[in-house]
C-alpha cells in the first residue's frame, strides 16, 4: 500500500542531504545554481540519474556548455542553470543534439531528449521554443509530471552510454541516485570508459526490452535503421518505402518531431485516409508534446479544401451529385456503347476517368490517348478507338457537372483547383516540411500540389509508402508528377518489426503471384524478400458450414482474446462492418469505430474496414469471411479486356486484404464460410459490394 507520508519523509531526508551536498561542494556558486542543484540531487533520490561535471564536445574550436544531464522515467534531459531565459538556448540545443546523437547509439529517439534551462523567472511548461525554460522553483514538479519513457533498467543502460561519451572531469563519481548517500559509491555504473557492457551488448539488451514491449514503446525506441532516416539531412525531395510492418509511419511521426524540434516553423502531416490524422495527431501529443502545435496533421481532401477557401476559393464538392452524375453520363453514352461491351460494370470506367484522367490531371485527349495506364488492367484500352470511346464518357461527365445551377465538384476537381492556386502564389504556403504518409494511394495531381508548397527545399519533402499496399486503382511514376528523387534521397526499410513470422508468411501467400508497380517505376512480385525480427505468434483458419456457426466462434475467439483493447475485427465493405459490430454490441462487446477511432487508450474492440486500417497496427486481428471479399461480381470472360478488368480487381482485392492481415502483431484469426451458405443474399455476402 502507498504511503504518501512515508515518501514525503523520504524526499524530505533527500532534500536534506542534497542541500549539505551542495554546501559542502559548491560554495561559491550563486543562489539559483545551489536551489537548482539541491533539487536535481533530490530527484537523483526520486529514482533519476544526475551526471554532473561532464566533459563536453567542442563546437568551432570552442567547447560546448551544458550542467548536468538527469535521466529518469520522463527521458533525458541536458540542463543548463542561470542566464536569462533567451540566453545560450543555441549552444544548449547544440550540446542536446551531441546527446540524442550519443543516446540515439541504444536506440533511443530524438524526442526523448530535450534540452532544459533552469531559469530566475520562466513562465511554467514555456515550451515555445528548442529549449524547454522552467522556473528554479518548479522545475522539479514539470520533471516528474512528465509522462513515462523509460524503465528503470533503461535508464541505467542510457546512463552507461552517456557515462561513456561524457567522461567526468574528475575522478569521483557524479551519478547520484540516493541523495542521502552523495558522494559515496552509486548504484549506477561508474565512469570507467570500459564501463560495464561493450556498446554492442548495451545496444542487444536494449533492442531485447524494446522488442519485448508494447507496440506503444516505439513512440520512445527506433531501430537503427529507421533513427538513421529519422536524423536524415535531405537536399531535396526523399522517399522511405518498404514492405509492411517495417515502421515506415512511425519513422515518418519522429522524422516530423525532429523536424519541429530543430524549427519554428510548421510541419504538414498528411495521408490519404480520413481516420488516420487524429490518430496520428494523438500519438505525437504523447510522444512529442512540446512541438505537436507546430505540426498540423490533415487528411488530404479535408486539408485541399481548406487550403482553397485559404486562398480565396470556393469549391462545391458532393460526391453523391458527383456519382449521379457519372451515371446519367454512363446511361447516355455508355451503357449501350464500346465500352459496355469490354467491360459491362460501370464503376470500372468510373475509376478509369477518376485515377487516370482526371487523377493525373489530363485535360486533352491527345495526352490520354498517349498516357501508360498504371495499375490498371493491361488490355483493356488497347485500341485509340477504345480510348476515344472513355474521353466521350469523360467529356458528357464534365459537361454535366458544369450544367448543375450550382457547379459540381468531385475530388480530383479539388486537387487540380488546389495545385493550380499554390502554382500560381507559392507564398500561401506556410509549411517548410510536408511528410506524406500512404503516398503510393495517393493520385498524381496530390503529389503534384504536396510537392508544390515546399518545392525542393532541403528537407522539404519526404514521401512514405509501399506499392504493395496500394489498395486503390490507378498509378503513377514520381517523375511523371515532376518530383525527382536522386540518389540516397531514396531509402528503403527492409526489417519487419512488427509480425510474427507465422502472420507476415500468410500475408504474403496471399499477394505471391500479384505484382505491383510502384512510384519509382520498378514492379515487384508479391513474395518479397523481407527481414523478421521475429517473435512468437498464431495463424488460425476456420472454416465453417453456415454462418451461425462462423459467427458464434468469432465470438467466441474475441471473448477469449488476452486484451480486447488491442483487437481488431476488420472487413471489407460497410454492410459488413455494420452486421459484425451489431453482433458484437448485441453480446455486450464494447466496439469502437475505427472512423471513430483517435489513438486514445479505449477498452473496446476496434472495428472497420481494411483500407481504414491502413497505417494502425494491433496484437490481434479477426477477420470474418475474409474469403468473400476475393469474389467479384464480373463473372464470365467474354473478351480479353474482361478478362484484364477481372484480374485488376481481383489483385486489388488481394491487396487489400494482404494490408489487412499485415495489421496483426501477435495472433490472426481468418474465418470463412462455405460459398453456398452465403449466396442466397445474406448480408454477409460481399459479391460485387464496393469496397470501402
Amino acid at each position: 500500500m502507498y504511503d504518501r507520508r512515508a515518501q514525503e519523509q523520504k524526499l524530505d531526508r533527500a532534500y536534506a542531504a542534497a542541500r549539505r551536498a551542495v554546501q559542502s561542494r559548491w560554495l561559491s556558486v550563486a543562489a539559483l545554481e545551489q536551489s537548482a542543484v539541491t533539487q536535481l540531487l533530490t530527484l537523483a533520490g526520486a529514482q533519476w540519474h544526475l551526471l554532473l561535471e561532464r566533459s563536453w564536445p567542442a563546437r568551432g574550436g570552442a567547447a560546448l556548455r551544458a550542467d548536468a544531464l538527469l535521466v529518469g522515467a520522463g527521458g533525458v534531459f541536458v540542463v543548463a542553470i542561470g542566464g536569462k531565459p533567451d540566453a545560450d538556448g543555441s549552444q544548449l540545443h547544440s550540446v542536446t543534439r551531441s546527446v540524442a546523437k550519443a543516446t540515439g547509439e541504444l536506440g533511443l529517439a530524438p524526442v526523448a531528449v530535450r534540452a532544459l534551462q533552469i531559469c530566475e523567472a520562466a513562465e511554467m511548461n514555456d515550451a515555445g521554443e528548442m529549449v524547454w525554460r522552467l522556473d528554479v522553483r518548479r522545475f522539479a514538479t514539470a520533471l516528474h509530471a512528465e509522462r513515462r519513457r523509460l524503465t528503470s533498467t533503461q535508464a541505467r543502460l542510457i546512463v552507461e552510454q552517456l557515462s561513456r561519451a561524457f567522461p567526468a572531469h574528475t575522478s569521483v563519481p557524479l551519478s547520484v541516485d540516493d541523495a542521502e548517500d552523495a558522494g559515496n559509491t552509486p548504484e549506477t555504473p561508474d565512469d570507467d570508459p570500459g564501463g560495464l557492457f561493450d556498446l554492442g551488448e548495451l545496444r542487444d539488451r536494449w533492442m531485447d526490452g524494446v522488442l519485448s514491449a508494447p507496440i506503444e514503446n516505439w513512440m520512445t525506441f527506433l531501430a537503427q535503421d529507421q533513427l538513421a532516416l529519422v536524423r536524415r539531412n535531405w537536399q531535396g525531395p526523399a522517399r522511405i518505402s518498404g514492405p509492411a510492418g517495417t515502421g515506415k509511419t512511425v519513422v515518418g511521426l519522429h522524422r516530423a518531431a525532429y523536424l519541429a524540434q530543430r524549427t519554428t516553423s510548421r510541419v504538414l502531416f498528411i495521408t490519404y485516409a480520413r481516420n488516420l490524422p487524429r490518430v496520428q495527431s494523438t500519438f505525437l501529443h504523447a510522444m512529442a508534446p512540446y512541438v505537436a502545435d507546430r505540426i498540423d496533421f490533415r487528411s488530404l481532401f479535408g486539408f485541399a479544401q481548406e487550403f482553397l477557401r485559404h486562398a480565396g476559393q470556393t469549391t462545391h464538392l458532393n460526391g453523391d451529385r458527383a456519382r449521379l452524375m457519372f451515371n446519367l453520363a454512363w446511361a447516355k453514352v455508355g451503357r449501350s456503347g464500346r465500352l459496355a461491351e469490354l467491360v459491362p460494370d460501370p464503376r470500372y470506367w468510373q475509376d478509369e476517368i477518376e485515377y487516370v484522367i482526371k487523377g493525373r490531371g489530363i485535360t486533352d485527349f491527345s495526352a490520354y490517348a498517349a498516357v501508360p495506364r498504371r495499375g490498371r488492367g493491361r488490355g483493356t484500352v488497347p485500341q485509340r478507338t477504345d480510348r476515344e470511346a472513355v474521353w466521350e464518357l469523360y467529356e458528357a461527365y464534365e459537361r454535366l457537372k458544369a450544367e448543375r445551377t450550382e457547379s459540381v465538384h468531385d475530388f480530383p476537381d479539388v486537387l487540380v483547383a488546389a495545385r493550380d492556386a499554390i502554382l500560381r502564389d507559392p507564398s500561401l504556403s506556410q509549411y517548410s516540411s510536408v511528410i506524406v504518409d500512404e503516398t503510393q494511394d495517393l493520385p498524381q495531381v496530390a503529389v503534384q500540389f504536396l510537392h508544390a508548397l515546399v518545392g525542393d527545399a532541403p528537407n522539404g519533402l519526404l514521401l512514405i509508402g509501399d506499392g504493395q499496399q496500394s489498395v486503390y486503382p490507378g498509378g503513377f511514376r514520381l517523375s511523371d508528377a515532376g518530383v525527382d528523387i536522386r540518389g540516397d534521397r531514396g531509402q528503403v526499410l527492409r526489417v519487419n518489426y512488427r509480425n510474427a513470422p507465422e502472420i507476415l508468411a500468410a500475408a504474403l501467400d496471399v499477394v505471391a503471384d500479384v505484382a505491383y508497380e510502384d512510384l519509382d517505376d520498378t514492379v515487384g512480385r508479391g513474395q518479397r524478400e523481407v527481414e523478421l525480427v521475429g517473435h512468437d505468434g498464431t495463424v488460425t483458419v476456420r472454416r465453417f458450414s453456415s454462418l451461425s456457426e462462423h459467427d458464434d466462434a468469432l465470438l467466441h475467439a474475441v471473448r477469449t482474446t488476452p486484451d480486447q483493447p488491442g483487437t481488431a475485427v476488420l472487413a471489407p465493405t460497410r454492410r459488413a462492418i455494420e452486421r459484425y459490430a451489431q453482433l458484437l454490441r448485441s453480446r455486450n462487446i464494447p466496439v469502437c469505430l475505427l472512423e471513430e477511432y483517435n489513438g486514445a487508450a479505449v477498452d473496446a474492440v476496434k472495428i472497420g474496414s481494411y483500407t481504414r486500417a491502413k497505417g494502425l497496427d494491433f496484437k490481434h486481428v479477426l477477420l470474418p469471411c475474409y474469403d468473400d471479399s476475393l469474389v467479384t461480381s464480373m463473372n464470365g470472360s467474354r473478351a480479353d479486356a474482361l478478362d484484364a478488368a477481372l484480374r485488376e480487381r481481383s489483385d486489388l482485392a488481394r491487396r487489400q486484404l494482404f494490408v489487412a492481415m499485415t495489421r496483426a502483431r501477435d495472433t490472426l484469426w481468418l474465418g470463412a464460410v462455405d460459398r453456398s451458405a452465403t449466396a442466397s443474399g445474406d448480408p454477409v455476402a460481399l459479391l460485387g459490394d464496393r469496397m470501402t
